[in-house]
């Protein structure tokens, strides 16, 4: 999923932002060593940071059905969806290059602000959901371009925050058993009895068998009202098809 993000990061800007120049564009970390050692105008997309939207997480499994859209054949854990964020710098001679090339990726991740499933590339299209990119949002509490400059020893310099909130499929799902079709049915039938019933639904018998009388030791005389007395409540199982 990473990978195509940053396949489509590399053909947006070149096509809406560079518009074919000779510009370099890369995905490395601008640190001090990499800083002396570049030559000529570049557009860096450094990729920083990886977290999960736990906002738009969907905790439940998703129902597959078939082909007539009428009958669950499969359920599967919904697609994730992750934050990736990018450090996005431009590097020339001048600071008026730089800016103008900045302007012009801000106006190429403005026009994209979402994508819709068509117009994504290879794992992002198999979730048939959209892409997000928010670029210059305020920065949160945990996350601070301050401290990736930091962390990567050069200095600060200006430089626009992309977040690309993409979906990620889980490979993984789980066994689903044919639809009930019929409910219970309750009979009441003797210890006997019970053996002819269940061969006959295993021949697949329609018509149910006739239920047995219960000998007249097992009803005590004058206990009749008395629910359960020597009487044996069978429930069938259900049926499925």
């Amino acid at each position: 999923m990473i990978q195509d993000v940053d396949r489509l990061l590399e053909e947006m800007v070149r096509r809406d932002a560079l518009n074919g120049s000779a510009v370099e564009l890369v995905f490395d970390a601008p640190t001090k060593d990499w800083v002396s050692r570049r030559s000529g105008p570049a557009v860096d997309l450094y990729l920083y940071d990886i977290r999960e939207d736990l906002e738009r997480r969907v905790p439940a499994w998703e129902d597959v059905k078939d082909e007539a859209g009428e009958r669950t054949t499969d359920r599967r854990l919904p697609p994730r969806r992750y934050r990736l964020a990018y450090l996005v710098t431009a590097w020339t001679q001048r600071p008026e290059d730089e800016h103008r090339l900045l302007s012009a990726l801000l106006a190429c991740f403005i026009r994209n602000s979402m994508l819709k499933p068509g117009e994504l590339i290879g794992d992002l299209a198999e979730s048939d959901l959209p892409l997000y990119i928010d670029v210059a949002q305020p920065p949160t509490q945990d996350r601070s371009l301050a401290d990736v400059w930091s962390a990567l020893g050069g200095e600060l310099k200006p430089s626009l925050d992309v977040i690309v909130t993409a979906p990620m499929v889980v490979a993984r799902s789980a066994p689903f058993g044919p639809p009930v079709l019929l409910g219970p049915t309750v009979g009441i039938v003797s210890t006997g009895g019970a053996a002819e019933m269940v061969a006959a639904r295993n021949r697949g018998d329609q018509a149910e068998p006739p239920l047995e009388p219960l000998p007249e030791e097992v009803v005590p005389a004058g206990a009749e009202s008395q629910a359960g007395s020597g009487v044996k409540l069978r429930v069938r199982g259900l049926r499925t098809r």
